[in-house]
């Protein structure tokens, strides 16, 4: 027992002298999130965590790469500053302020995370020289240990957490419940990365090395993945000959479906590739010959799919990145079927290739050709819709929802990547001051729309308030509503009531003392501005004020939910504020 505890402790130590900048990015990981768990931070705290935590965590991956690199080429302190310094720039990538923080991000955050895994799979081979079994050795061994890897962890994590519960339950000792996120996050990110990092030993040369062939792994590609695959390639296959005999256009999802076989193809590909040329092993052999001629027809599915959805609505930097994987996808077709020497290296480097290509390349980086295709779009709907007057858009004109809805989606998805700029030269001076007051000066802004769709759920709106604190400093009282803003108490011996009413003529009445008034008709007003609006809108804050009796009452909602097309309202959590008129 002693010498096994003697030889972790050593394997420990090793790892803290050879992986300390991804052991250090790890723990800052755990320590950002947990500080985040125990604070209860402010929406500033809050969101300055999350860019840490986002930046810290993409460190782990990276300084891996990093240090398989310097291991191939014997220079660690240089290539890990280069790591260091990497995340510091995307730290700034970031803005400063969470209200700037839009979806734009994610189309950064995802990117960065999956090009800095592909890193780790092919940096220490860059150069020719590196043998291909080598190179699949390696990345074999690194599949193989982060399977191993998240089993251990998922193990120990349960055990530790069901041993807390078993001394909370029979000791009676009383643990904060923070105490599970806790122990939840150390060991899922910490934990998993000491583990990994045990499973990988001395590193490259341990990763590289020669080994048999799992059987588990021959089991599950042979007899389970590539049959799968098959029967997929069959399915999407007969939907291919549907589509041609009724000439239809092919719906949007078969894009996702077809590069979800492809790239699990390729994936399995790559999983049998020391037993692609053994014969005996006819599901692989079959498989390696005929994958890359199945995808052919596929791919014209593909771009179809594709380009139906872009010429209709134009580029976004979600079906940017779909074009740029099928455009990939292609080239790794084409490279392994004309390429007789062709390496499975090619893979990996091409997808890294693409994507950095996707977001650094300028004027054609999914940013840069999102922004223009929006901007040509908007313009293009505007003119064939005949709404500019005298360079400005006339809001007033009569528009079917489906165009005013198209076009009020652009607005707002030019507006949260801060180019406003390109759309005031459309506005009159009154919109434009709303522009600066209102965040969300874009919703509502068509005024006379027809309907032309029956389907209900168009219809249904959402308002969300987005403020998690409120100004009671002038407010004397502050009473919580019941379900749907119901309640009634006594206030210092007023007595105060607000009662819901949901039949065909819906209402919200409010009692002071002996008087009463109903706030349907403010309410009305508030919401008629979000009737030419779609779906879920995020407001700072959702408010009506009024004076009934003595009092000034501040209505507060958190959210507030309707038909367009009925009469009633859904209120959640309602809050009453009241102070005594001077």
């Amino acid at each position: 027992m002693k010498n096994k505890l003697s030889d972790l402790l050593l394997k420990l130590k090793y790892l803290v002298v050879n992986y300390p900048l991804i052991l250090l990015a790890s723990l800052a990981t755990v320590f950002v999130i947990i500080h985040g768990i125990e604070t209860n931070p402010n929406d500033n705290d809050e969101y300055l965590l999350l860019r840490m935590g986002l930046t810290f965590s993409l460190g782990i991956s990276l300084f891996f790469a990093l240090k398989m690199l310097s291991q191939r080429l014997n220079k660690g302190f240089l290539i890990q500053l280069v790591g260091v310094l990497f995340l510091a720039i995307y730290y700034f990538v970031f803005p400063k302020n969470e209200d700037d923080f839009n979806e734009t991000y994610f189309f950064i955050i995802v990117p960065v995370f999956i090009l800095s895994h592909l890193l780790v799979a092919f940096i220490p081979f860059i150069k020719k020289e590196n043998s291909e079994e080598s190179f699949w050795q390696y990345n074999k061994n690194l599949f193989i240990n982060l399977f191993l890897t998240a089993i251990f962890t998922g193990v120990l994590t349960g055990g530790i957490e069901l041993a807390i519960v078993a001394v909370q339950e029979l000791f009676s000792v009383d643990f904060d419940d923070k105490i599970y996120p806790e122990v939840f996050v150390t060991l899922a990110i910490f934990g998993s990365t000491c583990i990994f990092l045990l499973f990988n030993e001395t590193g490259l040369n341990y990763l590289e090395r020669d080994g048999k062939y799992p059987v588990v792994l021959k089991f599950f590609t042979q007899f389970i993945l590539i049959p799968l695959l098959l029967i997929y390639v069959v399915i999407l296959y007969f939907y291919s000959i549907k589509i041609v005999i009724n000439w239809e256009l092919p719906r949007g999802w078969v894009s996702y479906l077809v590069l979800a076989y492809s790239i699990i193809g390729i994936l399995a590909l790559l999983l049998v590739h020391p037993l692609k040329n053994e014969k005996a092993k006819s599901w692989v052999f079959f498989f390696s010959k005929i994958f890359y001629y199945t995808l052919i027809p596929l791919i014209v599915l593909l771009f179809t799919a594709i380009f139906t959805r872009v010429l209709q609505y134009g580029y976004t930097e979600a079906r940017y990145f779909v074009l740029l994987i099928s455009l990939w996808l292609t080239t790794v077709v084409l490279y392994f079927i004309f390429n007789k020497k062709a390496t499975i290296k090619f893979i990996p480097i091409s997808l890294f290739a693409f994507g950095l290509f996707a977001l650094i390349f300028p004027y054609m980086n999914a940013f840069s050709v999102s922004k223009r295709s929006q901007q040509k779009e908007l313009l293009s709907l505007l003119e064939q819709n005949k709404l500019l007057v005298n360079g400005k858009i006339d809001f007033n004109k009569k528009i079917v929802d489906t165009i005013a809805y198209n076009i009020q989606d652009k607005f707002e998805f030019l507006s949260e990547r801060n180019e406003t700029a390109q759309l005031l030269p459309y506005l009159d001076s009154k919109i434009k001051s709303e522009v600066k007051e209102n965040k969300y000066w874009y919703s509502g802004l068509f005024k006379n729309i027809t309907t032309t769709s029956t389907d209900n759920y168009n219809n249904y709106r959402r308002l969300y308030s987005d403020k998690k604190y409120f100004e009671i400093k002038e407010y004397q009282y502050f009473i919580k509503g019941g379900y749907n803003g119901d309640v009634e108490t006594k206030v210092n011996g007023t007595t105060f009531k607000a009662a819901s009413n949901y039949n065909s003529n819906p209402s919200l009445k409010i009692t002071v003392n002996n008087t009463t008034k109903d706030i349907t008709p403010l309410l009305d007003e508030l919401l008629k501005k979000y009737k030419n609006t779609s779906g879920d809108n995020t407001l700072d804050e959702i408010s009506l004020e009024t004076d009934i009796d003595k009092y000034h009452v501040k209505i507060l909602f958190e959210s507030i939910s309707w038909y367009t097309n009925e009469t009633n309202y859904n209120f959640d959590n309602v809050t009453y504020l009241l102070k005594e008129n001077k």
